[in-house]
C-alpha cells in the first residue's frame, strides 16, 4: 500500500488558498470611477465664440445641452461630473465642469461662461431632524393652536360691520 505524505502539500495548498482570499478581499476595496453628463471636449468647447457662433453652431459642435435655462432657451448648461468612490461608500465629486452658454435675443452667443467644483455645495444634516427657525411647537400645539384664533378680533381678520 502506498504511503502518501501530504504533510508539504497542505502548508503550499492553504497559502494559496489565502492569497486568492486576499486578493478577491481586496478587489472590493478598490475606486470605482464614474462619469456623469456632458463628456467635455477642450477643443470644442473652447471653439465656442460669443458674437461669431448661435444657437443651431452651438448645438452643431457640442450636441444638446444637459438641460436648459428654467426662464425659457436663452442659456444652454452643459454640465459634466467625475466621481469616485470607495466599497459602499457614496461616491464624492473629485472634478466637475459647468458650460454656461448664454444667447441674446437674436439667438446668437452672448457669453461663454465655465465653472468647477467650487460651486459644490456640501449638505450635512444634523441627525433626523432639519434645524428651522421659529419656536418649537407639540403635536397638539400643531392641530390644536388656532383654534379661536382663526376670525377673531384683533387677529388680522376682518370685522363684521
Amino acid at each position: 500500500m502506498p504511503n502518501f505524505n501530504f504533510s508539504l502539500a497542505a502548508p503550499r495548498a492553504r497559502l494559496i488558498a489565502l492569497g486568492v482570499l486576499v486578493a478577491v478581499a481586496a478587489t472590493g476595496c478598490s475606486q470605482l470611477k464614474g462619469r456623469q453628463g456632458y463628456v467635455v471636449d477642450p477643443l470644442l468647447t473652447s471653439a465656442i465664440t460669443p458674437g461669431v457662433d448661435n444657437r443651431e453652431s452651438v448645438e452643431k459642435t457640442l450636441g444638446r445641452p444637459t438641460f436648459v435655462g428654467q426662464f425659457g432657451d436663452t442659456e444652454y448648461y452643459y454640465v459634466s461630473r467625475e466621481t469616485r468612490q470607495l466599497a459602499f461608500a457614496k461616491p464624492r465629486p473629485v472634478d466637475q465642469q459647468v458650460l454656461r452658454v448664454r444667447f441674446d435675443a437674436a439667438g446668437n452667443v452672448a457669453a461663454v461662461d465655465r465653472t468647477g467644483l467650487e460651486l459644490v455645495s456640501r449638505i450635512s444634516p444634523e441627525g433626523d431632524k432639519t434645524p428651522t427657525l421659529g419656536r418649537e411647537r407639540s403635536f397638539f400645539e400643531d392641530i390644536f393652536g388656532n383654534i379661536g384664533a382663526v376670525g377673531a378680533p384683533g387677529a388680522g381678520a376682518p370685522t363684521g360691520q
